[in-house]
């Protein structure tokens, strides 16, 4: 059988990624009618319907949809292929598109940059900023070649490297430590008294998981959508919070009154590398992770 086209797939990744002949073809540089031939082609080269048509409307078929799957893998290799073969197969050089949680990318970034500036100097950095579905669906597309996302988290597909230890912090108010249990006992706060990130952050569910946040009574209804409007919130008065120390060790909360205490049980989060599982990059993956490793607040790896 005559190989396909790897523009052909592409194009067709593309169409199952927006759903939309048109989308698929702006984004894909070419007419609709090219994008639209490009798929009967396939079809007619492997034998098999891609897509079930009616007017404007189309699904794809189950073989078009493991076919996707199976071209979005070759695509990604072929993308490496040629980050190789430009860069002269120096594995430390080339491009490298790193995606970062909101919860960790603000206290990250700059030591990132300066670090991969400094020790890899021939690597083109370019750095995103997303939740965590997002940006592991980017990295299963192509569009990212690793992530820096809390742990313990479901990555099908992926290989996870764990290169820190982020211990949870308990916020309050100077004025509301003194009424605090003693000893610590979550579940002895008032109702509604703890204040968390909306459920689309993940660190949510670490922290319900690590600080026994198990009693739904103490979390209140309003979710925050940053570490920075929580904060504002443990600052007028309203009650509690839990914050990483990353964010901690970065200021978040100089020139509040706010009292940062250790969580029970010495509770925290993992951070790790995540990568599509099947990469040529694993060597440079590895060192980054020896590299960041140590911008963590308690390192699990050494270089």
């Amino acid at each position: 059988m005559k190989w396909p086209n790897l523009k052909h797939l592409q194009y067709l990744v593309t169409l199952h990624q927006v759903q939309h002949f048109n989308k698929a073809a702006q984004q894909c540089h070419v007419s609709q009618s090219t994008l639209s031939t490009a798929i009967q082609n396939l079809e007619e080269q492997f034998g098999c319907q891609l897509l079930e048509r009616d007017h404007k409307t189309f699904v794809f078929t189950p073989f078009g949809l493991e076919l996707v799957e199976k071209s979005r893998k070759l695509l990604n290799d072929a993308n490496e292929l040629v980050d190789f073969a430009q860069t002269a197969g120096n594995w430390q050089a080339g491009n490298l598109k790193l995606g970062v949680i909101p919860t960790i990318a603000p206290f990250v970034f700059e030591d990132v940059i300066n670090t991969v500036n400094s020790e890899l100097p021939d690597i083109n950095l370019q750095l995103q900023e997303d939740t965590t579905e997002n940006l592991l669906k980017q990295l299963g597309d192509g569009e990212l070649d690793i992530l820096i996302l809390a742990l313990p988290m479901d990555t099908p597909g992926c290989k996870q490297l764990v290169i820190g230890h982020d211990p949870f912090h308990l916020i309050a108010h100077s004025d509301l430590v003194s009424t605090l249990p003693q000893p610590m006992d979550v579940s002895a706060l008032p109702k509604q008294s703890v204040f968390l990130l909306q459920k689309e952050h993940c660190m949510t569910g670490h922290a319900v998981s690590a600080c026994g946040l198990q009693h739904a009574e103490q979390v209140n209804n309003l979710a925050a959508s940053s570490l920075y409007t929580l904060v504002q919130i443990a600052n007028s008065k309203l009650g509690y919070t839990f914050m990483p120390e990353l964010a901690i060790k970065h200021h978040i909360l100089s020139t509040s009154p706010l009292i940062s205490m250790p969580a029970e049980n010495n509770a925290f989060r993992e951070i790790g590398l995540v990568w599509r599982a099947g990469t040529t990059r694993i060597r440079l993956f590895r060192l980054l992770a020896e590299l960041l490793s140590p911008l963590m607040p308690i390192p699990t790896l050494t270089k």
